[in-house]
């Protein structure tokens, strides 16, 4: 079975999702020690971490920063705390995706398998180069990792798969629906607003490497990776 690592103290709802996980061929570890989360993590190496925000001693935020600054593991947080605010806060910390409560288990199910599809094609080995260039920026596909000059930053899952899709099309216009279907499988099951906060972290990330402005926004289209206004223009 493909651990699942659970971090949700009410009893009830761990019960509830434990039950249907195993039943779709998943096993649901339950956190028992807040303390020792990235021990936990290492010993268990989960495939997925589902998270809660309302949380004992520390809120879900706390170890959802703890953990991305040691794992890149695939994490869905959950919470009743619906505001656009809160979902957006917790994918700029750095979630795969937000589900509040209350939730359909066949929905989570449905990205718990999306996520996984998604990282296991990530893990694959091309075919042809693992790097992909525009001019003296590169895109490592193996370590998702960008670099421009003697400059990297590493990006998170959903990062990689914007910047990825954006060098693949460098100067062509890529929509907004393009790039949803390359982070989700069904577009209805996001917020447009994340897609917005995922772009804008893209676009943070190359500004700290030299590329303030490589990333031009078409309104109310999408977004294109402009060699007029590339690192070598």
């Amino acid at each position: 079975m493909t651990n699942i690592l659970l971090i949700e103290d009410n009893e009830q709802l761990q019960k509830y999702i434990t039950e249907y996980l195993s039943a779709y061929g998943f096993h649901a570890h339950i956190l028992q020690d807040y303390d020792t989360v990235l021990d936990t993590i290492a010993a268990l190496a989960p495939k997925l971490i589902l998270l809660d925000i309302n949380l004992p001693k520390f809120d879900g935020f706390y170890f959802l920063k703890l953990i991305r600054s040691r794992y890149s593991t695939p994490i869905i947080v959950l919470s009743a705390r619906s505001e656009e605010s809160e979902q957006i806060r917790g994918i700029e910390i750095g979630a795969d995706d937000y589900v509040t409560k209350p939730f359909a288990i066949g929905v989570l199910v449905a990205k718990i398998n999306a996520i996984l599809r998604r990282t296991e094609q990530s893990g694959q080995p091309s075919a042809s180069s693992t790097e992909l260039t525009f001019g003296q920026l590169s895109l490592c596909t193996d370590t998702m990792r960008a670099r421009y000059r003697d400059a990297s930053a590493e990006l998170t899952r959903n990062e990689f798969r914007v910047l990825r899709l954006l060098m693949k099309s460098a100067g062509q216009i890529v929509t907004r629906e393009q790039l949803l279907e390359e982070l989700w499988d069904d577009t209805s099951f996001v917020d447009d607003n994340t897609l917005t906060v995922n772009v804008t972290r893209v676009k943070k990330k190359l500004a700290e490497l030299g590329l303030g402005s490589v990333i031009n926004t078409k309104r109310g289209v999408g977004y294109v990776l402009d060699p007029s206004s590339g690192p070598d223009a």
